[in-house]
């Protein structure tokens, strides 16, 4: 752990902020899996945040992805316009379209804009009439040529390190290690790729001004891959008065995942999501954010190893897609505001 620390610190530009929190490494490389689960669970009863390294993707395609989102944001905000987040939330979503956290951001949005990306499904397949599923928002080809190729490529690449990491989960929660493998889980998952870009604004949380807003994550894990800037936040605990604020340090390379408000209360409270924040220090920054859901249909309930007599379940039951399409509502601004902004 002392020689990822070093390397954390080596590779980036910019000195680490003075409380910084390491993380636990779950080498997916590792042939040991008694030692990933060991690990993993510890993350999750500690921080619910951990990095996953050697998970398959090269250095190389990471770095082509990042130049590729690069090159979406820099283009003309009217180009950009032109695939504007759809009801499906799939396309661009502009600066200050997200509030995550309206209690202290004073009604002000995200400074960063997104792209969407989630499951292709073609217009005609029955499943695409749910939320969340059906045809992607792409860029023209000749604006930016072999981009849905790359994006496309990461997604399902993203998708295989998810499904290894929820097979660990799974083993820590003393189930089968393929558990979440079923069809109605991870066989047809909800996974939406977001690709992320903070354009170098400072945050000011006695402001209200955040990159992004505290927030857990709604769903079963996310992936994080970033760029070598610090801001991503993490508070252990949520219910800590005053809240304490750690950096999570960046590691080129590997994802860092955390749990999802879904993993939650299919888990019990066991493992629980962590409040997490985004901090503008001047300086852009890129990231890459993978949410991992179960498909639409999915009930969501107490997982048997999680309850007893004494620890009975918390929550009561719910579908996937609808819990979802509540948390997307309540966060995100409403499509009219850009159809009025337009005409």
């Amino acid at each position: 752990m002392e020689n990822l620390q070093k390397k954390q610190q080596q590779q980036n530009d910019t000195p680490a902020p003075t409380k910084v929190s390491f993380l636990n490494c779950i080498d997916l490389s590792n042939p040991d899996i008694h030692l990933s689960v060991s690990l993993l669970k510890q993350a999750c009863l500690d921080c619910g945040f951990f990095y996953v390294i050697n998970h398959g993707i090269t250095p190389e395609f990471m770095e082509e992805v990042f130049a590729q989102s690069k090159k979406f944001f820099e283009l003309p905000l009217s180009e950009k316009m032109k695939v504007l987040r759809n009801e499906k939330h799939r396309g661009f979503t502009p600066v200050l379209d997200e509030l995550l956290d309206p209690d202290n951001q004073v009604h002000v949005g995200d400074y960063k804009e997104g792209y969407y990306i989630g499951v292709e499904l073609p217009e005609d397949d029955p499943e695409a009439e749910k939320p969340f599923y059906g045809p992607n928002v792409w860029p023209e080809e000749d604006i930016l040529p072999g981009w849905r190729q790359t994006m496309e490529k990461f997604h399902r690449e993203t998708l295989e390190v998810a499904r290894a990491v929820a097979r660990i989960i799974a083993l820590a929660l003393d189930l089968e290690a393929d558990f979440f493998d079923k069809p109605e889980m991870l066989g047809h998952p909800i996974a939406v790729m977001r690709l992320l870009h903070y354009a170098g604004q400072i945050s000011d949380p006695s402001k209200g001004l955040y990159g992004a807003g505290a927030h857990s994550d709604y769903g079963l894990i996310t992936l994080l891959a970033t760029d070598d800037v610090y801001g991503l936040q993490i508070c252990k605990d949520k219910d800590a008065q005053p809240q304490v604020w750690e950096f999570v340090a960046p590691l080129k390379g590997a994802f860092i995942v955390n749990l999802g408000d879904m993993l939650e209360r299919w888990s019990n409270c066991i493992f629980k999501s962590t409040l997490h924040r985004v901090l503008g220090n001047g300086q852009e920054r890129y990231s890459i954010a993978y949410f991992v859901e179960p498909s639409h249909d999915c009930l969501v309930e107490c997982l048997p190893t999680c309850k007893s007599e004494k620890n009975p379940p918390m929550f009561p039951p719910i579908k996937c897609g609808a819990y979802l399409s509540q948390r997307y509502k309540d966060t995100h601004a409403d499509l009219n505001v850009y159809n009025k902004h337009q005409s």
